[in-house]
């Protein structure tokens, strides 16, 4: 069965498209039918998750093939007691925390560069600027969109995962150390380190 082709598809299948419950007996049964109805009704939801983690629109199509494939392995393995999106979003987010550590590290900002810096009183090292109301009131443009993204994109992927999960994602941070395999402790670290070294990046479009 090929599932990009399946999700462009305009097939209707209304017992599966009615009831979660018949979708999820349908997908543990193997019935094509039931895959079919899944990738239309969840799987933009999917490739959007995949989009928003990986740098690239090909690393993201990947992952979000990949996600679909351990859906169509592993159907048997979901919990009733869950939801289905969630349990959904929690794979995909695996398969692209799968791809990422697979990559290569690529060109990242050296992290200690963007975080503040503090004299032997205690004051900032270097002034901060005051960020312009102007562009805030604008972060919902296309245009600064892209420009935020590509900042997030520049930090350490270490960082930017955690601020992808916890900020963009808004999953909690146990959740987060689990999916990583750290303490929690940690993710609240790295998610501190990465919102100060993401407003360095951001100074010179959001400040006088």
């Amino acid at each position: 069965m090929n599932l990009a082709t399946s999700y462009s598809s305009v097939l209707d299948y209304p017992v599966y498209a009615n009831s979660e419950a018949a979708l999820v007996a349908g997908l543990r049964a193997g019935d094509a039918a039931a895959f079919e109805t899944l990738v239309q009704t969840h799987g933009g939801q999917m490739l959007a998750l995949a989009k928003r983690m990986m740098r690239c629109e090909q690393d993201a199509d990947d992952a979000w093939q990949d996600a679909l494939l351990c859906v169509f392995r592993k159907a048997e393995m979901f919990a009733e007691s869950s939801k289905l999106s969630t349990w959904l979003h929690r794979i995909t987010v695996n398969s692209c925390l799968m791809k990422l550590r697979s990559q290569r590290r690529r060109h990242e900002v050296e992290m200690d560069d963007l975080l503040p810096s503090f004299d032997q009183s205690g004051h900032h090292a270097r002034g901060v600027a005051a960020w312009n109301e102007e562009p805030l009131s604008n972060a919902e443009t296309s245009e600064t969109r892209k420009q935020v993204r590509a900042c997030i994109d520049q930090l350490p992927e270490t960082y930017r995962t955690v601020l992808l999960l916890r900020d963009i994602e808004e999953m909690d941070t146990e959740e987060v150390a689990e999916l990583l395999g750290c303490t929690t402790n940690c993710v609240k670290t790295r998610l501190h380190r990465a919102r100060q070294a993401l407003r360095t990046l951001l100074e010179p479009l959001f400040t006088h």
